[in-house]
């Protein structure tokens, strides 16, 4: 099966169907039945810095498509004990759907400040590049999802260039409900981890940066989320557009996790289907 026809499993943005997305999508537990998980290896020095992986069996030899997720509720140590396992269920459906599952922690604030998360991104890419051959990954299909403060570590791992250690190449991004332009309604996790100091912000942010990105980049919000949110996104996809890089987009109409690509039923317009576009654009290219 193709990475394609794998993200043919969409988010239904329907707001009859968005209700349900709770109970459509398995618990962890749930969705981990059956699936081989690796847990804790260690990608850098930080007791944060762990990566666990997600694989089932199958029939062919053939590399399967790497997905990361990133993925984290706060900058800092505060309110993330549902992050690992927002983080299982997504690993573990990727795996069901013929991928590499992987999901990595990064270090937190206020113990680890700008820019340790975008460090941590390329560590955890270079790590793929060097180890995943061992589960039968393909280090050329690597797709990061960035989801909530993931989202922001993802795109400043993608802007600045000098914070990227050796094999640093991905194939696409998907970015949900991220902050890229942190200002001066920054949160109290936001300043721990950018500093108090407002004015660093600008060089701190991902914009306008994101414009001279080349690979592709699936862009997605929710209206169920803040409206600084949704601002954010907005202003993302305007800023691409503009720059002729007009990203897919999906708006969604719940608060969704990273999972949630894999919700069946999806529409023309989902999440999932603008993210299996984008892996068909990178198969059609034989990228990198």
């Amino acid at each position: 099966m193709t990475v394609a026809a794998v993200l043919a499993f969409g988010i239904e943005t329907n707001s009859a169907r968005a209700g349900l997305l709770k109970d459509a999508l398995p618990s962890a537990e749930d969705a981990c039945a059956g699936v081989s998980l690796t847990r804790g290896l260690k990608y850098g020095d930080s007791e944060q810095n762990y990566i666990d992986i997600a694989t089932t069996a199958k029939a062919d030899s053939a590399r399967r498509p790497v997905l990361l997720f990133v993925a984290g509720a706060s900058f800092t140590n505060d309110g993330t004990s549902g992050d690992r396992t927002m983080r299982d269920q997504a690993m573990c459906l990727a795996a069901k759907n013929g991928l590499v599952g992987v999901a990595m922690s990064y270090r937190r604030a206020p113990a680890n400040v700008w820019p340790a998360g975008a460090k941590d991104v390329a560590a955890a890419v270079s790590w793929i590049h060097q180890n995943v051959d061992l589960y039968n990954g393909d280090r050329h299909e690597i797709v990061v999802v960035g989801y909530a403060v993931g989202a922001f570590h993802v795109a400043s791992f993608l802007v600045h260039k000098e914070f990227q250690d050796v094999d640093s190449a991905i194939a696409g991004v998907v970015l949900v409900s991220g902050i890229y332009r942190p200002g001066k309604d920054a949160g109290e996790g936001e300043r721990a981890y950018l500093d108090t100091d407002a004015s660093k912000y600008d060089t701190r942010s991902a914009l306008p940066g994101l414009t001279s990105v080349e690979v592709p980049i699936v862009l997605a919000w929710s209206t169920a989320d803040p409206p600084r949110l949704v601002t954010q996104g907005e202003k993302l996809r305007q800023f691409l557009c503009d720059a002729g890089h007009c990203p897919r987009t999906a708006v969604l109409t719940s608060h969704d996790s990273p999972a949630s690509i894999f919700e069946t039923g999806g529409a023309k317009e989902s999440l999932a289907d603008k993210t299996r576009q984008l892996i068909s654009q990178v198969e059609a290219r034989g990228l990198p």
